[in-house]
């Protein structure tokens, strides 16, 4: 069984890079009032990650964070596709070439079988980004949503 057959998502991480990922995504929404999640399917519907990526973040209605600074890491590991969405806020900060040089990175770390240290880097890196745009209040600034890795089909 090869690294992209078949399987269920949920599967295809073992609980050790699962607490690596969601960690990665605690220690950086503790700097930041932006918001990360992550998003693994099987394959992408869309011949377009970004596309497909903005669509979930859509279901997962990550829009509506008060600052509009989530920021969504997909990956479809069976079509072999992966995006990173930022909402407008984080967006009009970092531009464009912020979100490819990081699938860049990541593609980096892919192609030699580091997949959740390679999404655990980028989110760190993602996490920094935010931080400097919409660094954490205490006061008043909370969890909008879930840190936990969401699986698709």
């Amino acid at each position: 069984m090869g690294i992209f057959s078949p399987k269920k998502t949920k599967d295809f991480f073992s609980e050790q890079e699962k607490e690596l990922i969601v960690l990665a995504i605690q220690k950086a929404e503790k700097i930041t009032s932006g918001e990360i999640r992550v998003y693994v399917e099987n394959t992408c519907n869309n011949q377009n990650p970004v596309e497909r990526a903005a669509q979930i973040f859509a279901e997962l209605n990550m829009q509506l964070t008060q600052q509009r600074n989530g920021v969504l890491v997909y990956i479809a590991i069976q079509s072999r596709k992966l995006a990173i969405y930022g909402d407008v806020g984080i967006h009009e900060k970092v531009g464009q070439e912020f979100w490819e040089k990081a699938v860049q990175e990541m593609l980096q770390h892919f192609n030699v079988h580091h997949f959740a240290q390679g999404i655990a880097i980028i989110i760190d890196k993602i996490g920094n980004a935010l931080a400097t745009h919409f660094p954490y209040h205490t006061a008043t600034d909370g969890n909008e949503l879930p840190d936990d890795i969401v699986f698709g089909d």
